[in-house]
């Protein structure tokens, strides 16, 4: 009901009054953390700026050049801006802003109106896709009664695509989740064309509690760069809440966990730490950038010597190629040829099947209208380097590394939009289906499909359509 798990380091913050209950409704939120005060934007910024405030969706923008360049924007245009809270979090190692949604949504709450009555805007969205997230904040704006100024929450679909900044813009006005491109700001231009202050659920609920306590109690707490705490999210099962500065290592040895081959930081727009960088970091910003790894949205994922890494890192490349927005070449197209050929380097490919993947990871990059194709090469290439012994042994090697694909890099739970059927009567053995829709379709040994009925997910739904119209044969049909 309330979300993943969730456990903090020392004292928490975020996390404060949760000790003895699931969720705080208003009346508690305001004995634990009391009303923000009401603060002029230039005081707003500089309180953003002294606490090193910076977005905790993925970019880590500074909070404080955000409020500027929005207060520019919208007295220039002679505009009142909009707030918008970010609490798609549509990647599934990401559950940490779910996780203030659903237990403290008025901390959120109060940061965003704290902002909005400071930059005067017109309104403030929250913007979702989860149906628990979208009812635990109309509660909340419920149990609150009346607020300054109009707030409204908007569910967008469920796609990775949707947390992007001129996505959820985008959907918010026209409720088509797409990208934007053209290099155009939020803070220029956004819900509805006018000047937007965009941030993540975590980011308001840091400025709303820097603003109750004040910025020298805030920074008493983490590194002296960077003040405060941190929420992350483990193995895409374990939100916490911890001081900046802890050492990575220590932290998922405490919840049980360890570094095995490598981890993964930041998600998967992120980056892997081999296992010795991994033990030198710490829980921050500065540390992870300085090791090759990134904090990124939060998101920590070790990966245990039980399972293939190769194979792991494939499930994630085809599930952000399925996570094209769709309108762009690089992304619609290039992607999915990276994900091929990013399995003939599995299926032991050799120099020339890597020379394949490392062309297409350069065509997919700084060419997309968002940065999801450059994202998903980083994270590729990271894994090709931090992996290349298991990499070597998949290249060179009949058989691979040995190892099974256990699964252990999350992956959203979708339901069936229905099942892939095959004629046996007309199936010839092409194999073009499976290297359409690898995910659903499997070949046996004989080269035929490998079973005669199999659920297609919703999300792969477009895919399967591609596949039955690219069967030489006629054999596949959508049920």
């Amino acid at each position: 009901m309330y979300g993943a798990p969730i456990a903090w380091l020392g004292r928490p913050v975020l996390f404060a009054g949760l000790e003895q209950v699931e969720r705080l409704d208003h009346r508690a939120h305001l004995v634990v953390h009391g009303r923000p005060p009401s603060m002029a934007a230039d005081e707003l910024a500089d309180l953003a700026e002294n606490v090193n405030l910076r977005g905790r969706g993925g970019a880590g923008f500074p909070f404080a050049r955000k409020i500027r360049a929005v207060v520019k924007a919208a007295a220039r245009r002679r505009t009142r801006p909009v707030v918008v809270v970010n609490g798609t979090e549509g990647e599934p190692s990401c559950l940490k802003d779910a996780a203030l949604l659903l237990r403290t949504p008025h901390l959120v709450l109060d940061g965003a109106l704290l902002a909005a009555e400071a930059l005067g805007a017109e309104q403030v969205v929250l913007g979702v896709t989860r149906a628990d997230t979208e009812q635990s904040l109309l509660k909340a704006l419920t149990e609150r009664r009346s607020t300054p100024l109009p707030v409204s929450v908007n569910r967008l679909p469920e796609r990775f695509v949707s947390g992007e900044g001129s996505s959820l813009a985008r959907g918010i006005t026209s409720g088509i989740a797409l990208p934007r491109g053209g290099n155009i700001r939020t803070s220029d231009s956004g819900v509805g064309g006018v000047p937007t202050l965009l941030s993540n659920a975590e980011t308001y609920a840091q400025l709303a509690v820097a603003a109750g306590m004040g910025a020298l109690p805030y920074r008493e707490v983490g590194l002296p760069t960077e003040p405060g705490t941190v929420l992350l999210t483990l193995a895409g099962k374990q939100v916490v809440e911890s001081p900046a500065g802890v050492p990575l290592a220590d932290m998922l040895q405490m919840f049980g966990m360890d570094i095995g081959q490598g981890v993964l930081t930041g998600g998967y727009h992120g980056t892997w730490l081999s296992p010795d960088n991994a033990r030198k970091a710490l829980v921050s910003r500065e540390s992870l950038r300085g090791l090759g790894g990134a904090l990124g949205a939060g998101a920590i994922l070790p990966l245990p010597d039980t399972t293939c890494p190769l194979g792991e890192v494939l499930r994630v490349t085809r599930w952000m190629a399925d996570e094209t927005a769709g309108q762009c070449g690089p992304c619609y197209l290039g992607l999915p040829a990276l994900a091929k050929a990013v399995e003939e380097v599995v299926r032991g490919g050799g120099r020339a099947a890597l020379d394949v993947v490392e062309t297409r990871m350069r065509e997919v990059t700084g060419r997309g209208a968002c940065s999801h194709p450059d994202a998903a090469s980083r994270f590729l290439a990271s894994a090709l380097e931090v992996f290349d012994d298991d990499l070597q042994m998949h290249s060179y090697q009949y058989g691979g590394c040995g190892r099974p694909v256990q699964d252990v890099l999350p992956m959203p739970e979708m339901e069936s939009a229905g099942s892939i059927v095959v004629d046996w009567t007309l199936c010839e053995a092409h194999g073009l289906c499976t290297s359409v829709l690898p995910e659903v379709i499997s070949l046996a040994p004989d080269g035929f499909p490998s079973a005669a009925v199999m659920p297609v997910p919703s999300q792969l739904l477009q895919q399967a359509a591609r596949a039955v119209d690219r069967c030489p044969a006629l054999a596949l049909r959508i049920q």
